[in-house]
């Protein structure tokens, strides 16, 4: 049985388009195309058929993405969706994830990587790019929690919340300088790029509780 799919996207030339790269997946199947949040909501409301995947993007009027994440996730937090985007602001997207999505890609991905996401995420419940799922390859995850300090445990937490590196220097009493050596440690550890990486393996390995 085919994989249903709803894309939530403002920008119908490009809905349209993945439409059709859609099609040419034989194990998906695309089951509505909407202009914004507010319309998957109209259409949740009236008790459709729950899609196995939302393609949500994260800029559009009326409800964006994240409003539209935070609905999903008081009335369906099990619906699984995916942001797809040009926006690369680490806050906005941490809050995409922070709110139920299991993934982020940007539009100029490659179809290849694209059809792995989708499947990722359907088969194993999240996302991650290259620099995350070889992080959590290699070794195992209780490896490298077993070279964690305490002190990096308590940055990761903060991290994964909304505030900035220098709000959680001062929750943690520290300096700047030193939140940016436990930044750098914790990439390095984890082998991930940057602090989307550190929050979804956080979230994936109950590091952090969504």
């Amino acid at each position: 049985m085919k994989k249903t799919i709803i894309i939530v996207d403002d920008h119908i030339l490009f809905a349209k388009s993945l439409h059709g790269l859609l099609k040419t997946y034989e194990d998906f199947e695309v089951v509505e195309i909407f202009k914004n949040g507010q319309e998957v909501v109209d259409y949740f409301n009236f008790g459709h058929t729950q899609p196995d995947l939302v393609l949500l993007d994260i800029k559009m009027p009326v409800k964006d993405g994240l409003e539209t994440m935070m609905w999903l996730k008081e009335n369906y937090p099990e619906q699984k969706a995916l942001a797809l985007t040009m926006e690369h602001d680490e806050n906005y997207i941490i809050k995409m994830i922070r709110n139920g999505c299991r993934g982020y890609l940007l539009k100029d991905i490659e179809p290849d990587e694209f059809l792995y996401a989708l499947q990722s995420v359907l088969n194993s419940g999240y996302y991650y790019s290259d620099e995350v799922s070889e992080a959590m390859i290699k070794g195992g995850p209780g490896k490298k929690f077993r070279n964690l300090t305490p002190r990096e445990l308590e940055f990761l937490s903060h991290a994964c919340s909304e505030m900035t590196y220098k709000e959680v220097a001062g929750e943690m009493n520290l300096s700047p300088k030193t939140i940016d050596g436990y930044r750098e440690s914790l990439f390095e550890k984890l082998e991930v790029k940057s602090r989307i990486g550190l929050v979804l393996f956080a979230i994936k390995n109950d590091l952090y509780q969504v």
